[in-house]
């Protein structure tokens, strides 16, 4: 049974879908799913796309057509905690999905009919993903980024912290947003816009589901504007790095 790996955005995914380098592509539901091993590990990488309900959708499809027995989430996040910065790393211990509010006939934030708002990560998965985390930045991060890119960004001895992560479907991008997510989830990490939404297709099916999320910006007016710069020199070797360390037969990274 494969490993499924998921990203929203190309740039997020582009040096892991070379590491993977498979010629077993296949296309379903406008989506380009590419088979193959990464790091002795059998794997099936593909693009969420951005939201909650394209990156369920895309979680469905490898758990019905490919049969994955995880799935490994990467990309980038907004900063909601005080002292969270740039380059930091946040993996769930929990996700919960923000924008979502049926009361009066279900609790806030709860997934009607599931009895459910925080989708618990395991114990033990979350723990070697924060590990590998740990490794890649303590150890890895300063062959994989160039110096100039890590001073640009501000990329200063980075950190990784396990947290609650929470999800909706907008972007999160001015102070006044900020603190009313903060007011309605003071324990919240940080916010993206897929995790909490794979973690429930994964709870409904009993697969477990690793978010890992590299802080791209405070979520706030202060967002950088090379956004797409950062995508590309920073996300996309966290995410390389990180799963490097992760994958169970995966070698020590040699620069």
């Amino acid at each position: 049974m494969p490993l499924g790996i998921l990203a929203a955005m190309p740039q997020e995914l582009e040096h892991v879908l070379r590491d993977v380098g498979s010629d077993d592509v296949s296309h379903s539901g406008g989506r380009t799913y590419h088979r193959g091993r990464l790091h002795g590990v059998e794997c099936v990488a593909t693009l969420s796309r951005v939201g909650k309900v394209a990156a369920a959708a895309t979680a469905m499809h490898l758990i019905l057509e490919f049969g994955v027995r995880e799935i490994v989430f990467t990309g980038v996040a907004g900063a909601l905690a005080p002292g969270l910065r740039v380059g930091d790393v946040v993996v769930a211990d929990a996700l919960i999905q923000h924008d979502l509010d049926a009361r009066p006939l279900f609790p806030r934030f709860e997934a009607p009919l599931l009895g459910v708002a925080r989708f618990s990560a395991d114990p033990a998965r979350c723990d070697r993903s924060l590990r590998a985390c740990r490794a890649f930045l303590e150890e890895d991060l300063p062959s994989a980024i160039d110096p100039p890119v890590r001073q640009r960004f501000g990329l200063s001895a980075p950190a990784a912290r396990a947290g609650l992560i929470a999800s909706g479907d907008r972007f999160i991008t001015s102070r006044t947003d900020k603190a009313a997510l903060r007011s309605i989830l003071p324990d919240a990490a940080c916010v993206e816009m897929e995790g909490a939404a794979v973690a429930q297709v994964g709870f409904e099916h009993g697969v477990p589901v690793t978010v890992i999320r590299t802080i791209s910006d405070a979520a706030d007016d202060s967002a950088p504007g090379d956004f797409g710069a950062f995508l590309e020199e920073v996300a996309a070797e966290y995410a390389r790095g990180i799963l490097a360390r992760l994958l169970p037969s995966a070698p020590a990274p040699s620069g």
